[in-house]
């Protein structure tokens, strides 16, 4: 499968289209897009490359990884996936804007189907495979496409960084053990893309990431 990249919001994420580029059926991961031109540009994408969106995936729900989901999901009749313990955070986006000094008014992110470690999500040809990873927000995940060596990690997992825990159900311990247990031992040459940043490896976050 192949991916491409935007930059959206304030705070910078990266929102993600995984798609078979033989059928053009795709997923959208976070979708970050805050404004009117951000999900103008989305759609311009989408529409010039003529792909077909099968699902919306959210690492987790912090706020500017689901700024657009329930836009883009209403306009593509596509339910949210995510993971059950993030819950509370898709349903107190507004709090979590007032609380990084944001006057916005959101509307809540309900997840219409829950992911859990293992599940699979098809698209085309192509299967991301989701592996729960802890820590920086209860319900975070990672989607892992073996076939084609990538794995997307949110916020789990940056170039030479990790995700901040000090956030609420963060948890540092968990978030360690997830990435060393479950992210860590992936190929070496696993390419990573994150929620923020520019993509690393496996193998150069074994190498030179200070939190391992």
């Amino acid at each position: 499968m192949k991916l491409i990249r935007f930059v959206f919001n304030p705070i910078g994420v990266n929102t993600y289209i995984v798609y078979d580029p033989d059928t053009l059926e795709c997923a959208i991961v976070d979708p970050g897009m805050l404004t009117d031109d951000e999900l103008e540009t989305f759609r311009r994408v989408v529409r010039e490359r003529r792909l077909h969106p099968a699902h919306i995936v959210n690492t987790h729900l912090h706020l500017d990884h689901s700024f657009g989901d329930m836009t883009v999901a209403e306009e593509y009749s596509l339910p949210i996936k995510a993971h059950k313990a993030d819950e509370f955070l898709g349903r107190s986006l507004t709090a979590q804007a007032r609380s990084f000094g944001m006057n916005l008014d959101l509307k809540p992110v309900e997840i219409s189907a829950y992911l859990t470690e293992g599940d699979e999500l098809h698209i085309g040809s192509g299967v991301l495979k989701v592996i729960e990873v802890p820590g920086h927000t209860p319900g975070g995940i990672a989607l892992y496409d073996e076939a084609d060596g990538f794995v997307l990690t949110g916020d789990s997992l940056f170039q030479g960084s990790i995700g901040r825990t000090d956030l609420p159900g963060g948890n540092m311990a968990d978030l360690l053990k997830a990435l060393r247990a479950k992210i860590l031992t992936l190929p070496p040459k696993t390419v990573v893309y994150p929620g923020h940043g520019e993509p690393t490896t496996i193998a150069a976050e074994l190498r030179s990431n200070p939190y391992f």
